[in-house]
């Protein structure tokens, strides 16, 4: 007995004191995943144990949504810290385009770690561009390391059209497996690079970013995970008239001209057999870094949080890719795994969240001030009580003047997943209404 106790009081003291130390952050970005995953019951053949693994231990925010429906936006959104309609960064860019004179005035987020004692490290598409990511200053501004002139300096991919659909002759619009070495893949080296971090002996609390490019066009993948999809693919159910009760200026989201393409060339399937195929690549390559992170000295005092730039049409509203307010679009994969905690289950809610409160989420879990015209609200609530509920709705901007605003749903998170989508209050502002509120550009405030 005394033995025992003494067991239970050491381990009593290392969870308090993995509380007490700096929590490490482990930040999976990924590109274009809509919500075909295992944990979101987005597609029934979509094969993701590795992110559902993670569900399983995490809070699964089953109603998240982007704060702008393509990358550049997006992403300046969340790694900024302020939503487009305060920034005026609305358009679709690499970040080494806007005037640096806008861009100083942010503070990015994993700048913020760098500047408060983490060693800061990144693999991928964080940013959108390299150039500004990891070319500006050599990415001192941000990143300890980062290993981007490995990512360059890749070959080609050798693609095996005939296995799959290439879109003539172009190398995005290519829907096949690829016969190149795992090595040559850059999804593969950002996991490789993460699992080396992970392995190495660290000093100083880290924040890792891995980003992740698949599902990103073109949807390939290594002939093994096209594999995984030899049976006829299901297509999402799509009404025949989709679009009749869509006012004229909402039809600007419609991105017709692939549609009818490949309802002509009878290539849908082959294109959602590929996008099904990159996904579960991309949840690879994720499990190989959250093993490396269950299998490191770090398991106990890391934060992993998982979420996706926006999502994707395969087909829905007439559509194919991102570029829209319909919620295919906007609904994201989001999951964080505080490491410290103690529940032995994942948890989910259906609450309106947005990828514009983990600036002020991991800021909060880090303990540290987030520059004060940060936008969004902190989810910290949520993983104490997954049960919680909030006011506040999640907001998708696409170009000045047009937003979708998400609210909460009004049943209980206990509800079968079927009716999610009846159980949001969805008000959207297409033409030439602004978001109540947030009609000009707000200069950031000093911290």
């Amino acid at each position: 007995m005394q033995t025992l106790a003494r067991l239970l009081l050491v381990a009593a003291m290392a969870h308090a004191l993995a509380w007490a130390a700096p929590p490490n952050i482990l930040f999976i970005a990924i590109d274009d995943l809509n919500d075909w995953t295992g944990f979101l019951d987005g597609h029934p053949q979509a094969q993701t144990p590795h992110m559902d693994r993670l569900a399983s231990k995490g809070v699964n925010f089953r109603n998240a949504h982007t704060a702008a429906p393509g990358c550049s936006p997006s992403r300046n959104a969340l790694l900024f810290g302020i939503q487009p309609f305060h920034s005026g960064l609305y358009p679709f860019y690499d970040t080494d385009k806007i005037d640096a004179h806008i861009v100083d005035q942010y503070t990015t987020l994993p700048q913020l770690f760098n500047e408060s004692g983490y060693d800061t490290f990144a693999s991928g598409k964080i940013h959108h561009g390299t150039a500004w990511t990891y070319d500006k200053d050599g990415g001192r501004r941000e990143w300890t390391e980062h290993n981007a002139e490995r990512i360059a300096g890749l070959p080609p991919l050798v693609y095996e059209p005939e296995a799959g659909y290439v879109q003539g002759n172009s190398r995005k619009m290519a829907f096949c497996p690829t016969t190149s070495p795992l090595e040559h893949h850059r999804d593969y080296v950002t996991s490789e690079f993460g699992v080396d971090v992970l392995s190495r002996e660290h000093q100083r609390p880290f924040f890792l970013a891995v980003g992740f490019y698949k599902p990103h066009l073109p949807f390939i993948a290594p002939m093994r995970f096209f594999e995984l999809y030899q049976d006829g693919i299901e297509a999402p159910p799509v009404k025949t008239d989709d679009l009749a009760d869509v006012p004229w200026p909402a039809r600007r989201n419609v991105r017709l001209n692939d549609d009818i393409r490949y309802r002509q060339e009878g290539t849908w399937e082959d294109v959602r057999r590929a996008y099904l195929a990159s996904i579960s690549w991309t949840d690879w390559n994720v499990g190989r870094v959250l093993d490396a992170l269950e299998n490191s000295p770090y398991s106990e005092n890391t934060i992993v949080v998982l979420w996706s730039d926006h999502g994707y049409h395969l087909g829905e509203k007439r559509s194919f890719r991102k570029f829209s307010l319909w919620e295919e679009a906007t609904h994201v994969p989001f999951i964080i795994w505080d490491t410290r905690e103690d529940a032995a289950t994942g948890r989910s809610t259906d609450e309106a969240v947005s990828l514009i409160d983990i600036y002020p989420t991991l800021a909060e879990m880090a303990g540290l001030d987030a520059p004060s015209y940060v936008d969004g609200a902190s989810l910290v609530p949520f993983l104490a009580d997954a049960t919680y509920q909030r006011a506040e709705p999640a907001i998708t901007t696409w170009g000045r003047g047009q937003a979708n605003i998400w609210f909460a749903p009004e049943l209980s998170t206990t509800a079968d997943s079927t009716d999610i989508g009846l159980r949001k209050y969805i008000r959207p502002l297409c033409g030439t209404m602004l978001v109540p509120g947030h009609d000009g550009v707000r200069t950031p405030r000093s911290t």
